[in-house]
């Protein structure tokens, strides 16, 4: 353990220098100038700092109280050497940091009880401090290990909507990675970022609860089967929600919003602008333009710029526009991920 003494006189440094010595195996480094010491104390970290009282300046008050500035050092322990018997000094001590005391002439016994005494306290600091630091290391595994096994649930929950609906697992990947994109243009946090990819995916799962005739009829829907179809989205939000996860209350509100429009015409809560929550605006633009560009039992895929133009003319009725121009700015990456990711590849693979 390092022990740092700093005395202005070289007889009284010999000397506690030769008792530390004495004392176990511990290493102790002088400094008979008081500036010298305080300039490698702030730079380093002691086991134990002894310092003298009365020294040239800065002396030990002032030395003490610069050296507890550091948060760093706020539980080092500090012996002051005094011959001062007055109350008072030893007040100011206290006051500046010091943890103990030892009165000139300094009597070995002694010298050594105390100097034992405040390493004892600093290692239960230090095992303390390790035991805290292996703690928070098992948290974080642990932690990590419920975010995995949380991701691999949403993934498959989303392949379960795979399962029953036309669209493919292409799309999925498709949309959501589009979804991080316009998140990240409008300056979203990373992590803001990372839970609209993760969550995009479940847009849909309530399709699960939509009837095959209706989910898997090649042509276009009438009415009635259009309502009964619109379901699918409060669907969605009853299966995801109420969840202790931040994950999945993220995907319940876009499995809910992502139908509605900026205009409050769509549905299922005829939300209008900045009512409708930021994640499902987001969703809506690249779930859109994916769609239209992909290949339906009903319908071919749309030209690029046909799907773009589209998102620009509802821009402000259909879609929030700050979305829409944000997605059309990181169009060159949009149109590397659709290379990416293509109907005809059969895996689902992880996000």
């Amino acid at each position: 353990m390092q022990i740092i003494i700093v005395d202005d006189n070289p007889v009284n440094l010999k000397l506690m220098e030769s008792l530390v010595k004495r004392a176990g195996d511990y290493n102790a480094l002088t400094f008979q100038d008081s500036a010298q010491g305080l300039d490698w104390c702030l730079k380093n970290a002691p086991d134990l700092l002894i310092v003298d009282y009365m020294m040239p300046p800065p002396d030990g008050l002032e030395f003490i109280r610069r050296f507890r500035e550091n948060p760093l050092n706020a539980d080092i322990p500090v012996l002051m050497i005094t011959a001062d018997h007055e109350r008072e000094t030893r007040y100011a001590a206290l006051e500046s940091g010091a943890n103990d005391f030892l009165t000139k002439p300094i009597d070995n016994a002694e010298f050594r009880a105390r100097l034992r005494n405040m390493l004892a306290l600093r290692r239960s600091q230090k095992a303390l401090s390790d035991r805290a630091a292996w703690l928070a290391e098992k948290v974080a595994e642990a932690t990590a290990e419920i975010l995995d096994r949380e991701r691999e649930m949403i993934t498959r929950l989303s392949r379960a909507a795979e399962f029953r609906d036309p669209e493919t697992g292409a799309h999925i990947q498709r949309m959501s990675n589009y979804s991080r994109l316009i998140a990240q243009q409008l300056g979203l946090s990373p992590a803001e970022q990372e839970t609209i990819l993760r969550a995009a995916p479940m847009h849909d799962v309530g399709k699960i609860a939509i009837r095959d005739d209706i989910l898997l009829k090649p042509g276009r829907l009438d009415f009635a089967e259009f309502e009964i179809m619109k379901t699918h989205a409060e669907k969605g939000y009853e299966l995801l929600s109420g969840s202790a996860s931040s994950l999945l209350d993220v995907a319940a509100v876009i499995a809910q919003t992502h139908h509605e429009k900026f205009d409050g015409s769509g549905y299922p809560r005829g939300l209008a602008g900045e009512a409708i929550p930021l994640h499902g605006r987001i969703v809506a633009v690249a779930d859109v333009f994916d769609a239209l560009t992909s290949t339906r039992p009903y319908k071919g895929a749309w030209e690029i710029a046909a799907a773009v133009r589209f998102l620009e003319e509802g821009a402000g009725s259909h879609f929030d526009p700050q979305c829409v121009a944000a997605f059309i700015a990181r169009l060159p990456e949009v149109l590397a991920i659709r290379g990416s990711f293509q109907d005809e590849d059969p895996v689902f693979t992880q996000l």
